[in-house]
């Protein structure tokens, strides 16, 4: 028969004649990964305990024993001497286990009135408060250096793209700053998700609450919760916040994988833009001459990874009656992963922007193709009354004479009746840069306000992020 028999007894052996067999402990563990919320287990059976004594569940001299042997686990824990046990299924039952050891009778009592169910459940959202804030400080890091580096470009210009065709000029300062403001939002995605992720289930037992007479508003205010659950059901049987949190994980990715694909170009020999720091690119084993920007397409490769965890979770939830199922274990790897992935990453590629070197000649003098002000001329005949589709019109054909050898563009705009000399200097390199005035744009005046308004962002994520640290 296979078993574990003599290797210590399950929290559930009391339903079963034997022990389970080797192959079920095998597939069914969790153990090799949930080992990591050890810290927050112990958190959680504390606020228990308390809230077991609040109610005379448990006497005094009780609470204060198994207490004490929550303390013992967590020194061993943290110590690296807890020695776990073939029948330590995950890391609820090695806590309870030992406790059990060390304050004997009264360390049996840990589980009254508690689920596994609601156990993990707490355990997860205790996690989660703060690695949403590790991720939180780190993109705040990141957004520091984008504000910095918008700071030292100062008048510097490049092209503007659209279909990764050159398209009208515009200030790199109005392009680091384009990425602050996608990471700021993923920011406030985060800030809105931990408002519901800030609630306790604990208390909620199995699925259906409990006989014993709990009090979840006082241990989640032990755990430091904003609230206690609504509803026992949902509080085990629902997952939509790690879901959320693997979007906007997802999302993060996603946005540094677009400043890695955008580096990846700008550090090419074909665009020259910028060039890498030694200690953030890496050479070749077999070609001499190279420097490659592994950050910038680890930045773009792990982005499937993520949208991975993200859909793979989903799927795993789409067909899962209310209340718990133990598919639910699958919520650790792909949120323990996605957390660790985006940690590594944003600190790489802040490191990796902040060391980036700018070839501003390069950026400018593609910027300055004579075909860039486009746009500008057929403005500067619609402020003379040209309806826009005719003044496109007569631009697009100017262009169209140039591509074909016909003279240079602004040679062209010169000799042509509805344009002339006026219209010809806003074909001279930096004009067109210059002329992007409204609210929001790409020109200085408005660059110089939106610098402003980022910095004012800014400085309220970091006072969020060091009072939540503090």
């Amino acid at each position: 028969m296979n078993s574990t028999e003599g290797q210590g007894a399950t929290l559930w052996h009391g339903r079963f004649e034997g022990g389970p067999a080797a192959e079920l402990m095998a597939y069914t563990e969790s153990l090799s990964f949930d080992r990591r919320l050890w810290a927050e287990d112990i958190a959680g059976s504390r606020a228990h305990v308390r809230g077991l004594v609040h109610v005379g569940l448990l006497t005094v001299a009780e609470g204060d024993a198994v207490l004490g042997a929550l303390d013992q686990v967590a020194t061993e824990m943290a110590g690296g001497s807890f020695a776990f046990v073939a029948s330590d299924e995950d890391i609820h039952t090695a806590v309870e286990r030992r406790v059990t050891e060390l304050a004997g009778d009264a360390g049996a009592k840990l589980h009254t009135g508690r689920s596994r169910n609601d156990q993990s459940a707490t355990d997860v959202r205790l996690w989660l408060k703060t690695a949403i804030a590790e991720v939180r400080r780190r993109l705040v890091e990141l957004l520091t250096v984008l504000e910095r580096r918008a700071e030292q470009a100062g008048q510097i210009y490049l092209p503007g793209y659209t279909h990764l065709q050159r398209a009208q000029p515009v200030l790199l300062a109005h392009h680091f700053l384009a990425q602050g403001w996608a990471f700021g939002r993923d920011i406030d995605r985060l800030d809105d998700l931990l408002g519901r992720v800030d609630i306790s289930p604990l208390g909620a037992g199995a699925l259906a609450g409990s006989s014993l007479p709990l009090d979840p508003d006082f241990t989640a205010e032990q755990l430091g919760f904003d609230a206690r659950f609504e509803n026992s059901l949902d509080a085990v049987g629902s997952r939509d916040h790690v879901a959320e949190t693997l979007f906007v994980l997802a999302m993060i990715g996603v946005n540094l994988s677009r400043i890695g694909e955008e580096i990846v170009l700008w550090t090419s020999e074909e665009f020259g833009f910028a060039r890498l720091d030694d200690g953030y690119s890496t050479g070749s084993s077999m070609l001499p001459q190279k420097k490659n920007p592994d950050i910038a397409e680890l930045a773009r490769g792990k982005a499937g990874r993520l949208i991975g965890n993200l859909t793979g979770f989903l799927a795993t939830m789409k067909g899962l009656p209310f209340s718990y199922n133990r598919d639910y274990q699958e919520d650790k790897e792909p949120l323990f992963d996605a957390v660790d992935q985006i940690c590594l990453a944003l600190t790489a590629v802040n490191g990796m922007l902040a060391t980036l070197t700018i070839n501003a000649a390069a950026m400018q003098g593609a910027a300055d193709s004579e075909t860039s002000s486009a746009t500008d001329l057929a403005e500067w005949l619609v402020q003379r009354g040209v309806p826009f589709r005719q003044a496109h019109a007569i631009v697009g054909a100017l262009v169209r004479r140039t591509l074909a050898g016909e003279g240079s563009l602004a040679s062209l705009v010169a000799a042509e009746p509805d344009l002339g000399m006026e219209a010809a200097e806003l074909v001279r390199p930096g004009v067109s840069v210059k002329r992007r005035t409204t609210p929001g744009g790409a020109g200085p005046d408005p660059v110089a306000v939106q610098l402003e308004r980022f910095r004012g962002r800014l400085a309220a994520w970091r006072a969020q992020s060091d009072g939540a640290a503090s």
